[in-house]
């Protein structure tokens, strides 16, 4: 939709003929149609534009506005703004529409309507233009109210509170599409359209005295106008009475001309219609103009005039008169502001200039057009205001000096500056500074030199961060890019320029400079730019000296090196001729090496073959002047000046020792007189050899060298040279070392020969040693003889002296004896008594030890042996604490089945109960039947007390007689059958409908499994759903993407299951704390969505500056995002996502053994299975799945919407906030496609950087799920085997309705040729023993429903869902003498034999029973037996022991043995035991019943734990609804109250004498219509079996019933009656809230649902 200007007005309206061909009847039709929905819409504009010039507050579009209004509360601003003292902001519901927005309509909406109505009736406004509140809230009569509005606002008008409204009538275009639109929804409701035009009238109508005053001045004008005299017409106009504004005598021809042909346009108009309205019906305003329409016109001439006036100022240039015209009253115009004048002059003809380029010929401005210039130039004069207080604003703070009080003022978007960088304030304000003090200007810089400077230091700014990332590319596009202006930037130098200033850049940085000024950067290009020139020339000079090596002349090799642009360093002429030998030399080197004979020396070389051959210039000068040095010595003769010289380290001579001074002297001078003695030359040079390779002069006179040989040359043959004295100094010191070396090594000499001497010292010995041990046996025999004497002798003295003293020495020994027995003794004692505690701690050690051992034994050994199973036999033995915590474990499970299924209950009521209040909104009628279902949920829970079940039980399915027993136990055996072989249950889910399947499992199969509140059924329910799924994917399942896109059941009820009560707290403890945190954090704000976080920024600067924005604030996610800010706070909004979703994440992985068994088992499952079907399938396919499950399933609902699955605590009435609900929903679907590793694509650009994060999160998740897959099987896990529910104590009990009984009983019987083809199935068997389905009132017992009861339905509903509890026991199992089930006869035999071993040891179980018992045994057992009687007796019912095994116990224990053998026996033949292995198998049985004995008392422990902690919880859920339902007694009470007080505006009265009233009335209404009438209106759309033209010939009798909301339908075909139907109002109701659009009647009519309810609210409730 747009507005058109009415210069260009051209558009024909909808009903104009543009063209000169007749239309049709169906054409004009169709043309009048169109025509009556563009004139709605007009009004819609008209309507939105007053309420939005009233409110100062933009409203929804008109195609919008109608849903726009229906919440109320731009109505109710509305009745504040002309009556504040009747209607206060906060009387307002939702006055920010937050609960709007968010949850859609509350019915509390309505009360903003109220106070609407209130407000129009405070102010006078005629009732007979009011709406009713449904029109506006169910929507079902908008015109209506958008009539209301335009009398409201020309009452208003008239009154002087509010603005006229316009008339848009033909100014306004629609696209053909909301036309149509608005078409359909007239079309559809039926609604007539209200006849605007004639508001002027009916209000005329409808006023006081006063008014008609009015109304007769009114007349008067029109008459006047008749008359066609200007003078008379003009004081008819200024009669004070018309309440005209602005009347002009100068113009009152105009005035004349202008209401004479409105008057006449509106005669035509009228006379078109007149034929077809009665003449009661007319209004009398059908052809006079109205008092508005008048204004109208005076208005239009007026403003002409004024426009003219403009118009002709402009033509003059005349500034003066200019703003006097614009400042005329007619016009209107707002703003004016004579400081401005100038600007108006100039826009005002620059517009006109550009509209006649437009328009192509002289253009005339309209007043529009004059408003919307003037507040151009206002708004412009304003910014440039704002502008220089900004400059002013920015020099002052450079003056200060502070940086971020100039950063601050230079990022006020006033100032209309370039981008600000906040991070370079230090930057500006130097540099602005410097600038500052150089300006010539008092006042500073101005704006024009500010844009430059800022977006040159921008621009630096912008530099100095990408050379902070020291990116080379970036630098050099940079530099390229920017507006910086640097000169003589060369770019093929740009690299060089971007590697100096990030090294330029990174010295700055370390000297403490922040910033690179433009300076720096400029003298850096410059010094670049010098560099890159010197490089070239010494490129050059380096290609001459390259030459000049090739020509062979060292001059010129000289002279190539002295090139100052070769800058090599350090080249001395004098050695110009070494510099052309090195060089040659290293070229040489380089080009065998290489390869390459053209190869050329580089810069890097010949500087170092300079200094090389510098110091070998230094080098051979020094050795030339050692050498000669050394000569001179030798010639004088002194032996330490010649030391001196040798040891010169010039001289280069090695091996030169102080020691030898005098030998050195004697040699050389010897050597130096045989050269003299050979002649001498008398020549002065002499010649050294330099590296082996080069010649060097020396001019002993002179003292200086050379490398060129000297003309004439001659060596002097007198002078040693270097090598002569290296020779002898090298013979010298040889000889000298030698000598040295001898005596160095005296020691070792003396050492040799100790050695010698003491080899022969040895070998003196070794011989005489070999003689001696060749005489061996004589030496031995010698000193035999001679100790063997001695000992005899001495023996023989001690042995006298003895025997002369027997007795005493016997007294001696016994004393000393018995003296030391008694010491250790005591010692003994003592030690022990000291260390009591520690002998304490041993025995204990050993004994633990020892049944540690024991223990390994029973648990480890393949065969452990009877004397190991005998001690700890005990253990099977149960005592009073375990009868005490079995029957604890039977009350709470109890109480947790009966809580959940309460639970359960009341969570149907309350959903019921919303439903009811939202029905109630819709319409009153419904109210009693809200108040009804609250007194339900109260007295519900009371209306079966215990003594009623007990009585029940005891007439019903429990009775006492022998008939009603059979058929119980049969149930018993069923139940115990279906619960424990879960393939019948998997099977019959797939008879179902998916929608009876899920009630079916909801109801009977949690139930049958108690919720899994123990491990013996969580085990079997979890085989169920194994089963289940495997039979789903194996038949059900195609494509492995099926278990994604569809609903599995069995995934549907797993997840179901474990997000109830046994899997709530696992959840919670998952996800509470990271939700809560979440929740909590009130300045997260997450929102990936770029056009609300535009909406959000220009909100923002609108309220920072007061303003209103220049941008515009409908955009597309595109435009959203050119912005910087946008993209800015998107980053940073996705960022936070990333951290929080991370937050989430681990959370979820560290808490993988949270996740409840069962979904990590039905996971592991689902995975397998599908691998099986699927084997091409690869890991991440079936990851991807599993993930589907445990995270999208299981655990994204309670991200999204944790106080709907008790993730957090919530109040009764309280609910999350939006942004709450954005930031969770954000995260989920953040882990929704990490999950399932699908990326953002088309339409989410937006977020495609989003999608590295997602990969990298999939990866997390890929090890999460494959870690949640790892579990062990249910069989090792609840340790559950064949033997399980024999050695348990109590047998498995449930707790089930009778209607819960009766439908299982009838499905099963159904579908029994499905779930069990073979008849030879144990199921048949059972089936047949129940017989047929019997009826409630067989199970419920005979008596327990009056039949004379009224509500007999009602009452025998209620008592269907008695819940009674059921022992599950399994009809299969070894009958009391029957021995054909060897497990059951295994079971009795073990337990004799654990009764006769505790009383009877022995090594196996052979030697027990064959071995007699003692009396003292049989003793023993008697008190064992009377023991186990006594705790027997006061054991509960259900925990007592069978008579057939009390029986066996009491035995005697021979018997018992007796018992046992014939048992044993019975089994060998069976192949269980053997006596060859004397019976091992037993006791190997016996030893696991004790090891699952005591795991199930650990698991019976941790049950009470988990079962305590699930009955908590759920009390606190029962709690939580209670609290709801109190807040919905609160409120109906509320609603019960409000109606006793509206009296007047109800449609039901709640009194008695209302009641009456109305019954008496509906008694006597009815409603006959026609088929054919019904089918007019909409309400029936067919009838099977009849033509529309047969129609007329059915008739509908619709009469209300003595129930308030109830109705009967009659129909008749001729006058007969066929048929009647009974209708429930509330029924419709939930129809229509249900979405059902059509509805079957009588099984042939199909009814419209919505006209049906509007035809009873009209004809009946007067809505």
């Amino acid at each position: 939709m747009y507005h058109e200007d009415g210069a260009n007005s051209l558009r024909p309206r909808y009903g104009s003929i543009v063209d000169d061909e007749r239309l049709s009847a169906e054409e004009m039709d169709e043309r009048r149609r169109q025509n009556i929905a563009y004139e709605y819409l007009c009004h819609l504009e008209e309507a939105k534009q007053w309420i939005e010039a009233c409110l100062e507050e933009e409203l929804p579009s008109t195609t919008e506005l109608e849903e726009g209004l229906r919440n109320g509360v731009y109505l109710g601003k509305l009745a504040k703004f002309f009556a504040p003292k009747m209607v206060s902001e906060k009387k307002i519901y939702d006055r920010d529409q937050s609960r709007y927005k968010s949850k859609g309509l509350h019915f509390r909406h309505t009360d903003n309507t109220v106070q609407w109505l209130r407000a129009m009736e405070s102010v006078g406004l005629p009732k007979i233009f009011y709406p009713e509140t449904t029109d506006v809230y169910d929507r079902k009569n908008m015109p209506k109210v958008i009539y209301c509005i335009h009398a409201l606002s020309l009452y208003l008008y008239k009154l002087g509170i509010a603005p006229q409204i316009q008339d848009l009538l033909g100014k306004v275009a629609f696209t053909e599409e909301e036309i149509s639109n608005m078409r359909k929804e007239l079309e559809k409701y039926g609604i007539q359209m209200p006849a605007f035009s004639k508001i002027g009238g009916i209000l005329a109508n409808e006023l006081s005295v006063d008014e008609a005053a009015l109304h007769a001045a009114v007349i008067a004008i029109n008459e006047a106008i008749d008359k066609g005299q200007a003078e008379g017409t003009m004081v008819a106009l200024q009669n004070p009475n018309a309440m005209l504004r602005n009347t002009q005598k100068e113009l009152a021809n105009d005035y004349q001309d202008t209401l004479s042909q409105a008057k006449k346009r509106k005669e035509a108009l009228a006379s078109g219609r007149r034929s077809s309205i009665a003449t009661e019906e007319r209004d009398v305003y059908e052809e006079l103009l109205t008092q508005q329409e008048i204004q109208s016109s005076v208005d239009v001439v007026n403003t002409f005039t004024a426009t003219q006036k403009v118009n002709q100022a402009i033509d003059a240039q005349d500034k003066d008169a200019l703003l006097a015209g614009l400042r005329l009253p007619v016009l209107g115009i707002l703003g004016v502001l004579e400081a401005n004048s100038q600007w108006y002059l100039e826009h005002f003809t620059s517009y006109r200039e550009h509209k006649a380029k437009d328009v192509g010929a002289a253009a005339q401005l309209e007043r529009d057009e004059i408003q919307r210039v003037v507040s151009s130039c206002n708004d412009f004069a304003e910014a440039e205001k704002r502008k220089q207080d900004a400059v002013s604003a920015i020099n002052a703070a450079i003056r200060r000096g502070i940086p971020e009080e100039t950063v601050h003022e230079l990022l006020n978007p006033e100032a209309q500056l370039p981008i600000i960088y906040p991070t370079a304030a230090n930057l500006y304000q130097s540099e602005l500074f410097s600038l500052q003090n150089g300006s010539q200007k008092k006042n500073g810089l101005s704006h024009e030199e500010l844009c430059v400077a800022v977006e040159m230091l921008s621009a630096v700014a912008v530099l100095n961060e990408v050379l902070d990332t020291k990116d080379s590319v970036a630098v050099t596009e940079q530099l390229s890019d920017s507006p910086l202006g640097f000169g003589n930037m060369d770019h093929d130098n740009m690299q060089r320029y971007a590697d100096t200033l990030i090294s330029l850049r990174a010295e700055s940085l370390a000297r403490g400079q922040e910033f690179l000024t433009w300076n720096d950067v400029q003298k850096c290009i410059d010094t670049v730019n010098f560099q890159v020139h010197e490089e070239h020339e010494r490129v050059i000079a380096i290609a001459e000296i390259n030459e000049a090596l090739n020509s062979g002349d060292p001059e010129k090799t000289l002279a190539a090196l002295l090139l100052p642009t070769a800058k090599i360093q350090g080249v001395n002429p004098e050695t110009a001729k070494h510099y052309h030998d090195l060089l040659l030399h290293t070229k040489d080197l380089i080009c065998k090496r290489s390869g390459d004979e053209s190869a050329v020396l580089w810069l890097d070389q010949i500087q170092e073959a300079v200094h090389t051959a510098n110091q070998d210039q230094d080098d051979a000068l020094k050795l030339a002047e050692a050498v000669a040095d050394i000569n001179r010595a030798i010639a004088v003769g002194d032996n330490e000046e010649t030391l001196a010289a040798l040891q010169n380290p010039c001289a280069g001579l090695r091996g030169v020792l102080s020691d030898c001074a005098p030998a050195y002297q004697t040699e050389l001078a010897q050597l130096q007189d045989q050269h003299i003695q050979e002649g001498n030359s008398g020549s002065m040079w002499v010649k050294h050899r330099i590296k082996d390779k080069y010649d060097y002069f020396y001019d002993l006179e002179t003292k200086k060298g050379t490398w060129v040989q000297p003309e004439d040359f001659i060596h002097d043959s007198t002078q040693l040279t270097k090598e002569d004295i290296q020779n002898v100094v090298s013979s010298v010191t040889a000889e000298y070392n030698r000598e040295q070396l001898w005596l160095a090594n005296e020691p070792l000499i003396v050492q040799l020969q100790a050695c010698i001497r003491g080899y022969l010292v040895r070998r003196a010995y070794s011989d005489r040693l070999a003689y001696l041990k060749q005489q061996e046996p004589r030496v031995i025999k010698l000193q035999a003889s001679w100790k063997g004497c001695k000992q005899r002798k001495a023996y023989k003295d001690r042995l006298q002296t003895l025997q002369s003293n027997v007795q005493t020495v016997v007294k001696l020994q016994s004393f000393v004896k018995m003296w030391r027995a008694r010491r250790a003794y005591t010692e003994r004692l003592q030690y022990f008594k000291d260390h009591e505690k520690e002998i304490i701690k041993i025995q204990a050690f050993l004994k633990a030890n020892k049944a540690r051992v024991d223990y390994r034994t029973l648990t480890g050994a393949q065969d452990p042996p009877l004397s190991v199973v005998r001690k700890f036999a005990h253990l099977l033995e149960q005592s009073g604490l375990d009868l005490q915590e079995e029957q604890e474990m039977t009350r709470l499970r109890e109480e947790v089945v009966t809580k959940i299924r309460a639970n359960q209950q009341m969570e149907k009521d309350l959903n019921l109960m919303d439903i009811k209040i939202g029905l109630l909104v819709k319409n009153r009628i419904t109210l009693q039947d809200v108040v009804s279902l609250s007194k339900k949920m109260k007295t519900k829970k009371n209306k079966m007390s215990k003594e009623d079940l007990a009585m029940g039980d005891k007439q019903g399915i429990k009775g006492l007689s022998k008939e009603k027993r059979k058929r119980l136990e049969a149930y018993q055996h069923l139940f115990y059958l279906l619960q424990t072989n879960p393939s019948y249950l998997a099977k019959l889910i797939f008879q179902m409908p998916q929608n009876k399947s899920t009630k079916f499992m909801d109801t009977v199969i949690f139930t049958l499994y108690n919720y899994a509140s123990n491990q013996r059924e969580e085990y079997l329910l979890l085989k169920l759903f194994e089963s289940a799924l495997r039979e789903e994917i194996k038949s059900k399942v195609d494509q492995i993407q099926d278990i994604v896109t569809g609903n599995p059941t069995v995934i549907k009820m797993v997840v179901s299951f474990n997000r109830g009560a046994r899997g709530q707290n696992a959840l919670r403890q998952l996800l509470s704390p990271v939700v809560k945190e979440i929740i909590e954090d009130k300045s997260l704000g997450i929102n990936t969505n770029p056009i609300d976080i535009y909406k959000a920024w220009v909100n923002q600067l609108e309220t920072a500056t007061g303003e209103a924005s220049k941008l515009p604030y409908e955009v597309t996610a595109e435009q959203a995002l050119s912005h910087e800010e946008v993209r800015s706070r998107l980053e940073a909004s996705n960022q936070t996502l990333r951290s929080v979703t991370d937050k989430v994440l681990s959370s979820i992985m560290s808490s993988v053994d949270t996740i409840p068994y069962g979904m990590r088992y039905i996971a592991k499952v689902l995975k397998n299975t599908l691998h099986e079907k699927f084997p091409d399938a690869s890991e991440d396919d079936l990851l991807k799945i599993v993930g589907n499950l445990l995270y999208y399933r299981y655990m994204n609902p309670a991200i999204v919407a944790p106080d709907g699955f008790d993730i957090i605590d919530m109040t009764a009435g309280g609910q999350l906030h939006s942004d709450q609900r954005r930031n969770l929903g954000s995260v989920a679907k953040m882990l929704q496609h990490a999950a399932a590793n699908k990326l953002f694509e088309d339409g989410s650009d937006h977020l495609t950087s989003m999608n590295g994060y997602i990969s990298s999160t999939y990866q997390k998740f890929r090890v999460f799920l494959q870690s949640a897959c790892d579990v062990p099987a249910p069989e090792e896990k609840f340790n559950v085997d064949e033997y399980s529910d024999m050695v348990t104590l109590s047998k498995p009990v449930i707790y089930i309705s009778i209607e819960e009984i009766i439908n299982t009983h009838s499905l099963v019987l159904e579908h029994k040729e499905a779930i069990a083809p073979d008849h030879s199935d144990l199921l048949h068997e059972l089936l047949e023993d129940l017989g047929d389905v019997p009826d409630m009132e067989s199970l419920l017992g005979e008596g327990t429903v009056d039949p004379n009861d009224p509500n007999k339905e009602n009452t025998m509903t209620q008592l269907a869902k008695t819940e009674v509890s059921l022992t599950l026991t399994n009809k299969f199992e070894l009958m009391d003498g029957d021995d054909m089930d060897m497990k059951g006869l295994m079971m009795k035999t073990k337990k004799l034999v654990v009764d006769v071993v505790r009383i009877q040891p022995g090594e196996t179980l052979t030697d027990i029973l064959e071995t007699p018992a003692t009396s003292l045994q049989e003793s023993e057992h008697a008190k064992l037996v009377e023991r186990r009687a006594a705790q027997d007796a006061t054991a509960p019912e259900g925990l007592k022991s069978s008579q057939a095994v009390l029986e066996d116990r009491q035995l005697p224990l021979e018997q018992k043995k007796r018992k046992i053998l014939r048992n044993l026996r019975t089994l060998e033949q069976a192949g269980l035991v053997s006596s060859s292995s004397k019976y091992q198998e037993l006791i190997n049985d016996i030893s696991k019943d004790i090891r699952y004995q005591r795991r199930y008392r650990q698991r019976r422990k941790a049950e009470l734990v988990k079962l305590q902690q699930t009955l908590n919880a759920l009390n606190s859920k029962a709690a939580f609804y209670q609290d709801q339902i109190n807040y919905y007694d609160t409120y109906i009470k509320t609603c019960l109250d409000n109606l006793n007080r509206k009296n007047a505006r109800r449609s039901i009265k709640l009194d008695k004498k209302g009641e009456e009233k109305g019954s008496k009335k509906s008694k006597q209404q009815s409603l006959k219509y026609t088929a054919a009438r019904l089918h007019e209106k909409g309400v029936i759309l067919e009838i099977e079996g009849l033509q529309t033209n047969q129609l007329k010939n059915v008739m509908f009798d619709i009469a209300p019933c003595e129930e308030v909301g109830d109705f009967e339908i009659k129909a008749k075909f001729m006058g007969v009656e066929m048929e009647k139907v009974q209708l429930h109002f509330q029924d419709l109701l939930q129809l229509q809230y249900e979405g059902v659009a059509v509805m079957k009647m009588f099984d042939k009519a199909k009814v419209n649902v919505n006209l049906l309810i509007f035809l009873l609210n009209k004809k009946f409730y007067g809505k």
